[in-house]
């Protein structure tokens, strides 16, 4: 299986797991693609990622993947919903993007052109990267990216049937965080809206098992992630690459200064 297949892996609704990075070093990167996650996703959201952090670490993966002879794939989360933003994630060699709050179908449809270049949709070309793994055929690099629309508020809730019906929406993915805050929690893991929250992870499932795409969520660590995906999320994220840091470095200072 080559490293270049995640987006039709992910397409066809196989059980992925992958990692969350928010750190702007490669290594880290590599260091994951090589224990065989199926993907690593760049938070270019609320993490610490520039451009080159994400081009860097993109490369990172396709090093430690190589080195491992896994297929581990880069994900991107960018900041927005902007074209020149999802367009130099998939330039600088992202198989898939995951674009936030994503509140209506006209906002995916959005989203799913920018993926794609002419005549499916608005990407500018000049792929880079991108370019190194499908040659110059656009309809080879089309099909080689996903699109995966969060659904994290009260309106993409609303609309979600529809955004899930949304021709080149590849994947729905859940923000775990700001969907309990939307629902009316007043922390992101409130137990007073637990049910609630629950119902919705399954109406999303169950959208986007009815039309035939991938649906994914973001957890705190393995168990959780298993959960989910036993559940019947197709792929789930597990924490992130400085969540891990901080509790390792917590752990070991409460050990070493034990009683």
């Amino acid at each position: 299986m080559g490293n270049w297949t995640f987006a039709a892996r992910l397409r066809a609704r196989e059980r992925l797991v992958g990692y969350w990075s928010q750190l702007p070093v490669p290594a880290v990167q590599e260091r994951a693609a090589r224990h065989g996650y199926d993907y690593v996703c760049f938070d270019a959201q609320h993490g610490f990622l520039d451009y080159h952090a994400v081009l860097n670490g993109l490369i990172g993966i396709d090093a430690g993947a190589a080195l491992a002879g896994s297929a581990c794939g880069g994900m991107v989360r960018v900041a927005a919903n902007d074209p020149a933003l999802i367009g130099q994630a998939l330039d600088a060699g992202a198989q898939g993007v995951i674009v936030p709050l994503i509140d209506t179908p006209e906002q995916a449809r959005a989203a799913a052109r920018a993926c794609r270049f002419p005549p499916l949709g608005t990407r500018s070309y000049g792929p880079m990267r991108a370019g190194l793994r499908s040659g110059p055929r656009t309809a080879d690099m089309n099909a080689e990216v996903a699109c995966i629309a969060m659904i994290e508020t009260h309106e993409g809730l609303a609309n979600l049937e529809a955004i899930a019906a949304v021709e080149g929406i590849d994947g729905l993915y859940v923000g775990p965080g700001d969907l309990m805050l939307a629902l009316g929690g007043e922390t992101i893991t409130d137990p007073a809206r637990a049910e609630d929250f629950e119902a919705a992870l399954a109406r999303i499932r169950e959208a986007g098992a009815a039309a035939g795409i991938a649906t994914g969520i973001h957890t705190g660590h393995g168990d959780v992630a298993r959960q989910r995906l036993d559940e019947g999320f197709t792929f789930a994220s597990i924490s992130s690459d400085l969540n891990h840091l901080d509790q390792a470095a917590r752990q070991h200072l409460e050990k070493a200064r034990a009683d």
